[in-house]
């Protein structure tokens, strides 16, 4: 493999080695913390009282991770675009403005998890989820916009929106005691956790259709519509080395 292939692989591999595993740690403790929240049998509680505190330093680093693959899986197509059409040779803003929206994404990520009042979450959120969407329509990226209900990218970006959005409300939803805010919380990460299901298919369908970059010559050859390639009369001769 070459290095922008491996480039391509770190994406999967975040997903698989970090995303995924939190994402089932998240979802067992909030499991156990609502079971405990809900209990209604006398005598004390099986289940520890630092579920509780576990499942939010869990989420918070879900969504910092969310974040993380979100940019890592833009910052490659968008890069190797760049490249190819040498875009600060024509359009020099533009890269300026691309790599100052990946700054400031990831500059409102970082104030999202310090900020207290809820208005600056609320405006550190909104900063974070656009710099996503901006970045996310930028040339270069796949997204199967015709398949949109099936698609890797607007599963992913909508998956990272409602990590966010949970992220900045997660400080409100003890000071609510109308539990509006537990209710909408529960609604978006139970939205979010299929999503990532959704997320792990699509990807590992994506992946059989992204070929090596020696392969891509001979496979963009292919009709891809009607699902055929040249047969093989068509195709260059494999010339064997000669015997010594």
């Amino acid at each position: 493999m070459t290095l922008d292939d491996v480039i391509l692989l770190l994406h999967p591999i975040f997903a698989v080695v970090v995303v995924f595993p939190l994402i089932g740690m998240v979802v067992n403790r909030s499991i156990l913390t609502r079971r405990r929240r809900l209990k209604t049998t006398p005598g004390k509680s099986k289940i520890p009282p630092q579920v509780g505190p576990e499942h939010v330093q869990l989420g918070r680093w879900l969504t910092g991770s969310v974040v993380s693959l979100a940019l890592l899986g833009l910052a490659h197509p968008i890069g190797r675009k760049m490249l190819e059409t040498k875009l600060w040779t024509t359009h020099p803003f533009q890269v300026v403005f691309i790599l100052g929206m990946f700054f400031a994404t990831i500059g409102s990520l970082v104030l999202l998890y310090r900020a207290k009042p809820w208005y600056w979450r609320a405006t550190f959120a909104g900063l974070t989820s656009l710099g996503v969407i901006v970045l996310g329509f930028q040339d270069g990226v796949f997204r199967r916009d015709d398949e949109w209900f099936v698609s890797h990218f607007y599963y992913g970006l909508i998956a990272t929106i409602l990590m966010i959005l949970s992220l900045a409300m997660v400080q409100d939803i003890y000071r609510d005691r109308t539990q509006v805010l537990r209710r909408i919380h529960i609604l978006l990460n139970c939205l979010a956790t299929l999503l990532f299901l959704g997320q792990g298919i699509t990807g590992t369908r994506d992946l059989l259709e992204i070929p090596l970059s020696w392969q891509k010559p001979h496979l963009y050859r292919c009709d891809f519509a009607n699902q055929t390639c040249p047969d093989a009369s068509s195709q260059l001769p494999i010339v064997s080395p000669p015997l010594v």
